[in-house]
């Protein structure tokens, strides 16, 4: 698992604009968009880049290997949002 939206996500969607394989759901036009509670890196489909990390306003994506250990569950929440099971395993 590349990267993982922990807290603080606000759905900014900036992230969203700079993926360049629309890894990051759900969009403004899915089912459900207006009652996430955030955003949720599709583990299967992340290519590793880290333009999100970079775009996030508020500092809510990390890399799976940087996630403060406070955050670590939201690695298996990203992962349960795609229905995807890590190859890694997942701690927390």
């Amino acid at each position: 698992m590349p990267y993982v939206v922990a807290a603080p996500c606000v759905a900014d969607y900036s992230c969203v604009e700079v993926c360049p394989v629309d890894c990051i759901h759900p969009m403004p036009d899915e089912s459900g968009f207006d009652k996430a509670a955030q955003l949720y890196i599709d583990p299967g489909k992340c290519t590793d880049c880290g333009a999100c990390e970079e775009a996030c306003p508020v500092t809510a994506i990390f890399a799976h290997d940087q996630l403060p250990a406070k955050w670590v569950h939201y690695a298996r929440i990203n992962a349960e949002y795609f229905h995807v099971q890590s190859a890694e395993p997942i701690d927390g």
